[in-house]
């Protein structure tokens, strides 16, 4: 059965609504033992790893199941970036413990001469253990590319291996689904499933500080219990070849309505809501 967004016609154009009622989301469950998704602000004795998945490294997991190529020449975009960075995704931490995944210092030696022209090559990374996330991914069947994408998710086949950060990182998914959505705003309290990201459709550029998310958030519920921060990669700034971070948070608790927050779809199956980007 195919995914279809339902926006009022009277708000779109004839060939834009056909165009949205063609795309369909489906969400898959992405894990591996290990992860390790490189910061790359500090690089001193030891390196430390973003905790949750984020949208370039989601990018390059899903090149990799299409067949795109990735990195070949310094200062050009590798092809699965360039193909796939306008395609909207929802991320969400599973089997954490307050959003967080449990950590472990792992120690590498390289001695060969070409790895370090000083001797030996001593890299300690704090390497996540066990992480696993519910990716939500809104697909295109229409575009050629993105079709065989789901197709592929569907029958849990990769042209590249897919790992974690590190090539030694396998990752492997299953629970795939698809979901009917639509965008209608919420107009009380809700459940937001995904990681999110503070800025408003006004203004987009703007970067969210805590205080700013935690206003949002009703704390007030006896269900929640926890709300999780982090800086993350969203993109990239195209002209420095380095990370556009945003802050995020992801919680348990209910989310207050009326809300500002973008690119809300709620999911019908479920009356809960993800926020793609």
């Amino acid at each position: 059965m195919k995914t279809m967004i339902e926006l009022p016609e009277k708000q779109l154009s004839s060939r834009t609504l056909q165009k949205k009622r063609r795309e369909e989301l489906l969400s898959f469950d992405l894990q591996a033992d290990f992860g390790f998704f490189r910061k790359p602000d500090v690089n001193e004795g030891i390196q430390y790893s973003y905790n949750m998945l984020h949208k370039p490294a989601l990018l390059g997991i899903m090149g990799a199941i299409a067949g795109l190529k990735g990195h070949q020449q310094k200062g050009q975009w590798p092809q699965y970036y360039t193909l796939l960075k306008s395609v909207l995704v929802g991320i969400a931490p599973l089997n954490h413990e307050r959003g967080s995944f449990t950590k472990v210092a792992i120690t590498y030696t390289n001695t060969v001469g070409y790895a370090n022209a000083d001797g030996t090559l001593i890299v300690h990374e704090n390497t996540l253990r066990c992480p696993a996330y519910r990716v939500f991914v809104l697909l295109d069947p229409a575009d050629d590319l993105q079709s065989r994408l789901a197709a592929r998710i569907r029958q849990h086949e990769a042209e590249f291996m897919p790992y974690l950060g590190k090539n030694e990182f396998t990752a492997w998914w299953d629970n795939v689904n698809e979901y009917e959505v639509d965008r209608t705003r919420p107009t009380q309290s809700f459940e937001l499933v995904t990681l999110f990201d503070k800025r408003l459709k006004t203004d987009r550029k703007s970067m969210a500080s805590e205080s700013d998310q935690l206003d949002l958030i009703d704390m007030s519920h006896q269900k929640g219990s926890y709300i999780y921060f982090e800086r993350l990669p969203a993109g990239f700034n195209e002209e420095l070849f380095q990370y556009d971070l945003v802050n995020f948070a992801f919680t348990d608790y209910p989310i207050k309505a009326p809300t500002q927050l973008a690119n809300l779809y709620r999911l019908n199956q479920t009356n809960s809501y993800v926020q793609l980007m």
